[in-house]
């Protein structure tokens, strides 16, 4: 199977498909990342905070898959905005990662109360520069927090990393991102289980039409939609099913279908407010 990839604004390729470790409990990280990279994945997002970044690099170790095959993502902590903490910071995750450079480092939120982020991109861009990330981009940042890093710096984040699924779908920020060239990541994409996505009329519709599950419906709308994707999964069905969305497509009156689910108040968020995360 050949994932399709997304070019980013620095001229980086990046798998549209990844497997994402976030609450994969470090015990379990080793055995989850392996059969996730046996079942064909070859993106992988991590962040420090997770705590499991050295079962991600144990996983890569035992592989035996080319580097150069892999795309390793991981992101900086809200602590270590300051100073030279990101340089720091970063070195760490590679320790614990056993690389020498990760393809994209991210700065996990904004933390605009502390009001360093701008200071964090900085440091971000030089950490670029010093070869230590091919790939620098931002999380949970909204379109204030944008306008702010690139407007300092005149350096263009090559993704944003959000929380987006159908019943909540930022629109000021992918809107923003799609006129700066900015990829969407789209985290918690089938909803957390917050929302019933999967036994709305719009997405149960399609997948009896397509002979495929709700959920594979809902990820093969991120794709149309030329989103960055990353469902987790410690089940090993479950990651075949959720790699399993390229040999079909959402019409258009389907995907209008499942747009239409958004909640359009912001009440579909499942996670804090990113002006609210410190």
């Amino acid at each position: 199977m050949t994932i399709p990839s997304v070019k980013l604004n620095d001229g980086h390729q990046i798998p549209q498909l990844g497997y994402g470790v976030f609450k994969v409990p470090p015990a379990d990280t080793e055995r989850a990342v392996s059969e996730a990279l046996e079942v064909g994945y070859r993106h992988i997002d991590t962040a420090a905070i997770y705590g499991n970044e050295e079962g991600v690099g144990a996983a890569i170790a035992a592989s035996g898959i080319p580097r150069d095959d892999l795309y390793i993502t991981t992101k900086l902590w809200n602590d270590r905005h300051d100073g030279e903490e990101p340089h720091a910071a970063i070195r760490e995750s590679l320790e614990k990662l056993g690389l020498p450079q990760v393809d994209l480092y991210l700065v996990h939120w904004p933390t605009p109360a502390a009001d360093n982020y701008l200071h964090a991109w900085e440091k971000m861009i030089e950490i670029r520069d010093a070869g230590l990330t091919r790939s620098i981009g931002v999380s949970n940042h909204l379109v204030p927090h944008l306008e702010k890093i690139v407007q300092a710096t005149g350096v263009v984040p090559a993704v944003d990393q959000i929380e987006l699924h159908p019943a909540y779908q930022q629109r000021d920020v992918t809107d923003w991102a799609a006129a700066h060239d900015v990829k969407i990541e789209a985290w918690g994409p089938l909803g957390q289980g917050k929302y019933d996505l999967f036994g709305a009329a719009a997405v149960a519709d399609a997948a009896s039409a397509h002979g495929k599950t709700p959920a594979q419906v809902v990820l093969r709308w991120h794709i149309q939609h030329g989103f960055i994707v990353f469902p987790k999964s410690v089940r090993r069905e479950r990651l075949e099913e959720n790699l399993d969305v390229f040999d079909f497509e959402l019409t258009a009156a389907e995907v209008a279908a499942i747009d239409e689910m958004d909640t359009g108040d912001g009440s579909g968020r499942v996670s804090a407010h990113p002006d609210e995360v410190d």
